[in-house]
């Protein structure tokens, strides 16, 4: 299991220092940010991401072994708005996303940089230009341990860390059920209560990113006295498939979620991100065949945003979307 990065207790405060490494990042972008880079003896072309980039963007995160099929990235095409870095012959260099949610809010993600160049300072004028245009928004983004350091260099501070776990999914003991809950499959008249939900535990309102999401997956519902508490998708993603958006109020009840997905997905390589440190819920997924693959640091720059007690997201729906 990979080292996690120290977290202490979080606030909606960002701390002292934070703000004034986030104008010093800022102060250091060029003119030339703004359509290339040079790179010895080249320059780098920097462009808007759009539909026709998606082979490109599948070569670069083929590049950092990343898991991502073309059809993954369709969704991040879909949804976000980015840049990307091409050489002079067309060949992806790097590539920085954000995810608008509402107004004042958005998801970072898809920040990719070629390995030979992340001393060049690729990854650093994306990052500029992304957050640039997100000025006034609250931040989020999922911060690998390679790229940390550039993101609390820009202003980010952390906000905890998020378990991947991954397996091929074996038969489960079912876990003991909850007094008055029922679980079910998601019905198209589900989705108002859905939405509502979602917004309290992801800190927003992603409509949009929900409906796709919601398109592409079987999901189940948690019931109490007709109300819905609770939901889970699951999709074909990467090797196999992806269980989350997961939220729920508790653990009993986003294990009783997942584990009809889970099911469903026996004998399949199955994944689930969680920013919930609870070792009922770890410890139910590892006997399940997925066991903690890798961590990475949940970071923001603004205000906190998603809740850390009661109506939570106990499962991504990818580390760029949140």
């Amino acid at each position: 299991m990979s080292r996690n990065i120290a977290i202490g207790p979080c606030s909606d405060a960002m701390p002292q220092g934070a703000r004034a490494r986030y104008l010093d990042f800022m102060a250091r972008a060029q003119t030339t940010d703004e359509n290339y880079m040079q790179i010895d003896s080249y320059k780098a072309q920097i462009v808007e991401i759009a539909p026709e980039h998606l082979l490109a963007m599948h070569e670069l995160t083929v590049s950092v072994f990343w898991p991502h099929r073309a059809r993954d990235l369709e969704v991040f095409l879909a949804l976000g708005r980015g840049y990307l870095a091409m050489d002079e012959i067309g060949r992806p260099l790097g590539s920085a996303m954000y995810f608008p949610v509402g107004d004042d809010y958005a998801m970072f993600g898809m920040m990719v940089t070629t390995p030979r160049l992340q001393s060049y300072g690729t990854g650093a004028r994306l990052l500029r230009r992304i957050m640039r245009d997100c000025e006034g928004r609250d931040l989020r983004l999922s911060a690998t341990r390679a790229a940390y350091r550039l993101y609390e260099y820009a202003g980010f501070v952390p906000v905890g860390t998020i378990w991947q776990h991954q397996g091929v999914a074996r038969p489960i003991r079912q876990p003991s059920p909850v007094s008055g809950v029922e679980i079910r499959p998601l019905a198209p008249g589900d989705l108002g209560e859905v939405h509502a939900l979602d917004a309290v535990g992801y800190g927003a309102p992603r409509r949009e990113m929900l409906d796709l999401l919601l398109n592409l997956s079987q999901g189940v519902v948690a019931l109490r006295d007709g109300k819905i508490i609770g939901y889970a998708l699951s999709r074909d993603f990467g090797k196999g498939s992806v269980i989350g958006p997961l939220v729920a109020g508790d653990e009993r009840i986003a294990m009783q979620l997942a584990a009809p997905l889970i099911k469903a997905n026996e004998g399949r390589f199955t994944r689930l991100d969680t920013p919930v440190e609870n070792e009922h819920f770890a410890a139910f997924l590892a006997s399940a065949g997925m066991g903690v693959y890798d961590t990475v640091t949940e970071m923001r720059n603004g205000r906190m945003r998603r809740p850390q007690e009661g109506i939570q997201v106990w499962g991504l729906s990818a580390h760029s979307l949140g």
